[in-house]
């Protein structure tokens, strides 16, 4: 297994579409994704990333501070900051505020609306990407705005054709769309995010970057998968065939800390997922990711996720 894909599974992802919209030009809108968008489909995850999936039509988005992306019909826009944006078919033209008009649907799942002025028409489906804990190495190395041309893709026109399939259906209350889309988004994320790696240019520095480097994404996947080895930096680097000073200025180069730090960031956002999905005791856990006691454990996970893990456990 890769190193994004470890990442994945231990922050395990989970998507949804809360909004089906037609806007005719012209038209815009602000917004941001909150917990309560994604409650109705049963998810309240800790961290969220806003989707916009443009099924006809076009339109711009605009972070502010960033110049505006157009997005065209098959283009996903992802936000995996979850920045407050406006779209629309002009950015110029008053803005409606998306609460005016999103309205939890009553028996939960997708809201259907028509708005706009009665020009061109653009064909939305927004909607989220959210997991129970960010991974900050990853969050740091992404862009404000990801865009992905589904068509383009090599599952494109089945995904497309998924995503509509599984949309109506849960507006007819067919069973088991959600999760249909769930996976689709998450599917579409890992995309996104491989298409960003690809378009890389070779100075780029962060953990994205780092997957492309040799030694140091060898390294990464060493870490990933034994995470609960008693590494040193010096064990590491003879592992990737590196002297200890010239791999730890690489790594912490391009990755932006040093290894030993990233090693206790991975071992706790792995003790999280087995601490929510498995039986083992606390001490268990501590000791599968390489923690010799129990205190010195519970003390490092409350200061990364602000409560221990016994409470994590319970609210998971």
């Amino acid at each position: 297994m890769d190193p994004l894909s470890d990442v994945l599974r231990v922050i395990r992802l989970a998507g949804g579409v809360f909004l089906e919209a037609e806007f005719t030009a012209p038209w815009c809108v602000a917004g941001k994704v909150s917990a309560e968008h994604c409650r109705p489909l049963q998810v309240t995850p800790r961290h969220v990333m806003a989707t916009h999936f443009v099924a006809a039509g076009s339109m711009q988005l605009q972070i502010d501070g960033s110049d505006p992306v157009e997005a065209r019909a098959g283009e996903l826009l992802l936000l995996p900051h979850n920045d407050a944006h406006v779209f629309g078919s002009d950015l110029g033209v008053p803005i409606t505020h998306a609460h005016e008009f999103i309205r939890t649907s009553p028996g939960g799942g997708v809201t259907r609306i028509r708005s706009g002025g009665g020009g061109a028409a653009t064909h939305l489906l927004c909607g989220f990407l959210g997991s129970e804990i960010s991974f900050s190495p990853l969050l740091a190395s992404l862009p404000r705005v990801l865009k992905l041309d589904v068509r383009a893709t090599s599952s494109g026109a089945w995904i497309e054709s998924s995503f509509r399939f599984a949309i109506d259906r849960i507006a007819t209350g067919g069973m088991g769309s959600a999760t249909v889309i769930a996976k689709l988004s998450e599917l579409l994320f890992i995309e996104a995010v491989g298409q960003f790696v690809a378009d890389l240019p070779a100075e780029k520095r962060g953990w994205l970057a780092a997957l492309r480097d040799p030694q140091v994404g060898r390294a990464l996947a060493l870490l990933h998968e034994r995470p609960g080895d008693p590494w040193t930096a010096e064990t590491l680097a003879a592992q990737v065939g590196m002297s200890r000073s010239v791999f730890a200025e690489r790594f912490n180069a391009l990755i932006g800390e040093p290894p030993m730090h990233y090693l206790t960031l991975w071992r706790l956002h792995v003790a999280a997922q087995r601490l929510r999905e498995g039986p083992a005791s606390v001490a268990q856990v501590a000791f599968k990711v390489g923690y010799e006691s129990e205190a010195a454990f519970s003390r490092a996970f409350k200061r990364q996720f602000g409560t221990s893990p016994g409470t994590w456990r319970r609210q998971s």
